[in-house]
């Protein structure tokens, strides 16, 4: 752990990108801020804020970070942060930068759920969580265009995205495959020489995203301290591993297997490296575990813990907080339930995110230096077309379930279609979902102005049917 606390010289405050790790500092911290609308939107954020507006980064290496981070188990817009600030100002830039990106998602869950465990469902949260999950609909379908139009720049891609979207839509084939078989497909088509399956998606656009690399305050070299360094990554890496598990094995042999805390601590660990095709690919796992295996939540608590990081910054993963919390919020033992639950949400937060930070100065250096490899440049362009469909998935998922209250699957054989009842459209919802779409691509407002506006307009809608109802 000595390298990690060490990496305070001059070399790591200003790099010779000349950017200051305190400048760096206030940019993540805006980031993190404004990480609204789970990964597609977070992603879209920093590219917007470090690629088009602070031109730290290049087109094709942040592609390629991303690309690595979504075969990583684990949150990809967390990771990408931890990527990039670790490439910028080394260690410490990546811890730094991983930090700042979860804090305000952390801390407002935290608030929530403190709120949720006093009160319950009151009107003005019911009401907040009902406008903000319009908007959040709306930001998503924003992401869905920003992304797409970057990466599918040919015909080959557009089919990736296309074949990702029937297959996870219709036929719910597990994310993990859906990458695997695009990387597979990328892989080959690379290998054989294929231009289509760039990053940049042919020969005009790959040397444009070359220009934007040069173009970057990075550059396109790579920097002396993200060059392969096995006993640097072992070291660092296993130091970070140990002080993960730590706090495991403490509460396993200090309290034992049954405690609620030690039930926390080993499950969300296994989770850490399981979670694969992000949030959405475990969140029913989740789900299922705590309400029937542990007994943490009430049937539907967990849609209300969703509400609550759908609308939050910071990653969708940040779920397991509210879980955790409530888990021992209901079996504080001798404690008392809020400082029971405040300590488990920490905890869950711990052992969720901190394997990110292993994977990154695990593998990082050495995916560097494969960025100019035609097969691996190939695999993480197919992945990105596949993860746009995903996204795109996930968007009319949401707007089934936000516009309509009742949804039914229709099964055909291996086919299941989700149709909603047209008659129990929601008209509020609708409204609002409306007016963010206007707000987000008409107006060109914010992300956090749309999001404050459906929100006022959620609350105002809850509270007038609240009366009316009275």
């Amino acid at each position: 752990m000595a390298g990690i606390v060490n990496e305070t010289s001059a070399s790591v405050e200003t790099g010779s990108h000349g950017i200051s790790l305190s400048e760096a500092v206030r940019v993540w911290a805006r980031i993190a801020a404004l990480s609204f609308g789970g990964p597609a939107g977070q992603i879209a954020m920093m590219h917007r804020i470090l690629v088009d507006e602070k031109r730290w980064v290049g087109e094709h290496r942040f592609l390629h970070a991303l690309n690595y981070c979504m075969l990583l188990p684990g949150p990809e817009a967390h990771q990408l942060a931890i990527y990039i600030g670790w490439l910028m100002h080394r260690t410490l830039g990546g811890l730094i930068a991983g930090a700042l990106f979860m804090l305000p998602g952390f801390l407002s869950i935290l608030a929530l759920s403190y709120v949720y465990a006093a009160f319950g469902n009151v009107t003005l949260v019911a009401g907040l969580f009902f406008g903000l999950k319009a908007a959040v609909l709306a930001v998503v379908m924003q992401a869905v265009f920003r992304i797409g139009s970057r990466a599918l720049k040919n015909r080959a891609m557009l089919a990736i995205a296309g074949l990702a979207f029937v297959a996870i839509f219709f036929f719910r084939v597990p994310f993990p495959l859906i990458i695997a078989a695009a990387a597979l497909t990328g892989f080959l088509a690379g290998r054989s020489g294929s231009s289509l399956f760039t990053l940049g998606g042919g020969h005009k656009a790959g040397a444009g995203a070359v220009l934007a690399d040069k173009d970057s305050l990075l550059g396109e070299e790579t920097p002396p301290h993200a060059r392969p360094n096995l006993a640097w990554s072992l070291k660092t890496s296993g130091g970070l591993a140990f002080v993960w598990l730590l706090p495991v094995a403490v509460l396993l042999i200090g309290l034992g297997p049954d405690n609620v805390f030690s039930k926390i601590a080993v499950f969300f660990s296994q989770m850490a490296v399981v979670t694969f095709g992000g949030a959405y690919a475990v969140l029913a796992y989740v789900a299922q575990e705590a309400v029937q295996n542990f007994g943490w939540l009430k049937p539907g608590e967990m849609l209300d813990g969703l509400g609550m990081a759908e609308t939050t910054p910071g990653p969708l993963i940040m779920v397991v907080q509210f879980v955790g919390f409530m888990g021992a919020y209901r079996e504080p033992g001798t404690l008392d339930p809020m400082l029971a639950a405040t300590l488990a949400a920490m905890l869950t937060t711990w052992v969720t995110f901190l394997p990110s930070f292993i994977w990154i100065f695990l593998g990082a250096p050495f995916i560097e230096t494969l960025r100019g490899n035609p097969a691996l440049t190939g695999a993480m362009s197919s992945i990105t077309a596949a993860v746009v469909g995903v996204i795109l998935n996930l968007a009319i998922w949401l707007a089934l379930h936000v516009l309509f209250r009742e949804v039914d699957d229709h099964v055909f054989g291996p086919l299941v279609v989700e149709v909603p009842r047209l008659l129990s459209v929601d008209l509020a919802s609708l409204t609002l979902t409306v007016l963010a779409v206007v707000a987000l691509f008409r107006l060109k407002l914010s992300v956090v102005a749309t999001l404050a506006i459906c929100a006022s307009g959620g609350i105002a809608w809850t509270l007038l049917t609240s009366a009316a109802a009275a």
